[in-house]
């Protein structure tokens, strides 16, 4: 059997042309149009339409003011190092990349996978922390696109992974080096401030755990560096009429009792404009019209121990033993057949 493995991402273009950046936030816009309750479809894609419209100036300026973004050349080193890895580890596989948004789509690695002989499929979102309109969006596209392609293959499915040990030691060391090679101690005027991708009120309020995710990720990482006092903010997009996480990370650096602060992007595996702009750029101005000195620490998106964390995650389906073996359990947030996660409570 040749198992072949795809990696699931939002994507977003690597520039600011206008015809792809209003493609890709009316796909968005669409995507998610239930948080704005019943509609028709052609009012559901007017609507995206005209969200699209009014926010393509805003980012255009983002990718301008970075230079493009990296997060597809990010998220091919990471299918080439998982392959690698996968491959020192003894097993054959086929490793690919699909994004919710831009090109290469979701449907592309499906096809990309039936061309190779791929005859076993394993669904891995790069999305730690599980959310509805990411995790378990992602993988539900990946399920309409083999039915889009008329292509019926066994599929396994992750979702929530953000407890595995080694991606946690991963996130933590790499703040520790930040620290240690910018002189930086937590405390003593120096505060720890995770910023987190924000999701709609209404998908919390639909019972998703995304928030508790975050707080619990949060809270082992601030332990593990003996920072109690630190501070978490949701970078939010506030393009509709919809509640969102709080708080927002902007009032979190407008009321914090520090001289500097030290921004860990906790939901993020890839620099992106949601790195490099929102907080490289404006979250640094706000903080620094404060009087704060402004740190914010990379993202460990190449780190060999979060690449073998990967690996160990689909390492059960790919050489055929129980996952549970692994700490893996049906997922709750997502109740399709094959899902599993390190989230879900073990039942004895």
């Amino acid at each position: 059997m040749t198992s072949g493995i795809v990696l699931l991402n939002f994507g977003e273009p690597s520039e600011g042309r206008r015809d792809e950046v209003l493609d890709y936030l009316e796909r968005i816009f669409l995507a998610n149009m239930s948080i704005e309750g019943e509609t028709t479809e052609a009012a559901a894609r007017e609507r995206a339409r005209e969200l699209a419209e009014r926010r393509a100036p805003g980012l255009m300026a983002e990718y301008d003011d970075i230079g493009g973004s990296p997060l597809i050349d990010h998220a091919t080193t990471q299918a080439t190092l998982l392959d690698e890895e996968l491959a020192r580890r003894g097993y054959d596989v086929e490793t690919y990349h699909g994004m919710q948004y831009t090109a290469p789509f979701i449907t592309d690695a499906v096809e990309a996978a039936r061309e190779d002989g791929v005859d076993h499929l394993i669904g891995l979102p790069i999305y730690p922390l599980c959310g509805p309109s990411t995790t378990v969006q992602s993988l539900d596209e990946l399920d309409e696109a083999l039915a889009e392609v008329g292509w019926d293959v066994p599929v396994d499915a992750l979702t929530g992974w953000h407890r595995h040990p080694g991606y946690t030691r991963a996130r933590v060391d790499n703040l520790r080096r930040y620290l240690d090679g910018n002189d930086l101690s937590l405390g003593d005027g120096t505060r720890l401030v995770f910023s987190a991708h924000g999701t709609p009120q209404y998908y919390l309020d639909e019972g998703s755990r995304y928030e508790e995710y975050v707080e619990e990720f949060c809270s082992v990482v601030a332990t593990a560096l003996d920072a109690p006092d630190y501070e978490l903010g949701y970078q939010n997009h506030e393009n509709r009429d919809v509640e969102w996480t709080a708080p927002d990370v902007e009032e979190v650096v407008e009321t914090v009792d520090a001289d500097r602060i030290v921004v860990e992007p906790v939901s993020f595996m890839h620099e992106q404009s949601e790195t490099l702009s929102e907080l490289d750029i404006e979250l640094r101005e706000e903080a620094e019209e404060r009087g704060l000195e402004f740190h914010r620490v990379p993202i460990p998106y190449d780190d060999e121990r979060f690449v073998g964390a990967l690996a160990d995650l689909v390492e059960p389906f790919v050489a055929g033993y129980d996952p549970e073996y692994a700490g893996l359990h049906p997922c709750e947030c997502r109740d399709e057949p094959g899902t599993m996660c390190l989230n879900a409570p073990h039942e004895a």
